[in-house]
């Protein structure tokens, strides 16, 4: 069984959020909440919940900037009617991000996915972390997509753009190698290799004359001030 709280100034969104957690039986209701500043009273007075279901759009203070003062916030599902916030919102680890109006079955799958990252093998002293999420939103001309960066190869710089690579697509990004290096430091696998490449370390297959050889049959060339930092990391992988 899983707490939950609900954050919306809408009250029609409330009422269908506490509907669907009714329908929910991992779910119990802890608090359904009408603006910012009432959740964070919630959880300044103690309030404790597993899972927040979370609008941005509200008055006085909006779920992201709540969530950026929240000390120690629990999973968080966004339920905003704009798209706009997606990468904002998973730079802030939030756990999935619905948009308005969304279906009951893709109100489960997100719980669905609480569950499946708070899930794993019992720990002596306190529960583990949860996994952090391998997910971004990329902007790939009019359309926010999200992109599971376990998946990518590489990505590579092409002037003011980026290229994203993964086994089967490829995403053409307007931002800088630099930007989206920055964007990708707390996910370890990802190195720059190269002045115009960033690598995933976990899609190495072989490393040949300072190519990195990548699975699908993919090359990336392994720069000369990366080499020794390159190498260096390598053993520890």
């Amino acid at each position: 069984m899983l707490t939950c709280a609900i954050i919306d100034d809408d009250e029609i969104n409330r009422l269908t959020l506490e509907h669907y957690v009714e329908l929910t039986p991992d779910l119990k209701l802890v608090a359904s909440l009408a603006d910012g500043i009432a959740g964070l009273t919630f959880f300044r007075e103690g309030g404790k919940v597993d899972v927040l279901f979370l609008d941005i759009e509200m008055p006085h203070l909006s779920g992201l900037e709540l969530l950026r003062v929240l000390t120690d916030p629990p999973e968080v599902i966004i339920t905003t009617a704009r798209q706009d916030f997606a990468v904002d919102a998973f730079e802030l680890r939030v756990t999935d991000y619905l948009v308005k109006p969304f279906e009951f079955a893709r109100f489960t799958q997100a719980v669905q996915r609480v569950q499946a990252r708070r899930s794993g093998p019992a720990a002596p002293a306190a529960a583990p972390e949860a996994p952090s999420n391998t997910d971004l939103f990329v902007k790939v001309n009019s359309r926010m997509v999200r992109i599971n960066f376990d998946e990518v190869l590489y990505v590579e710089a092409l002037s003011d753009y980026v290229n994203i690579v993964t086994a089967k697509h490829k995403y053409i990004v307007y931002t800088t190698l630099k930007a989206l290096e920055t964007r990708l430091s707390s996910f370890p696998n990802f190195i720059r290799v190269h002045r115009s490449y960033l690598l995933n370390t976990q899609q190495i297959e072989s490393i040949e004359d300072n190519t990195a050889n990548l699975r699908g049959g993919h090359f990336v060339p392994i720069g000369k001030s990366y080499q020794e930092a390159f190498y260096k990391g390598l053993q520890r992988i």
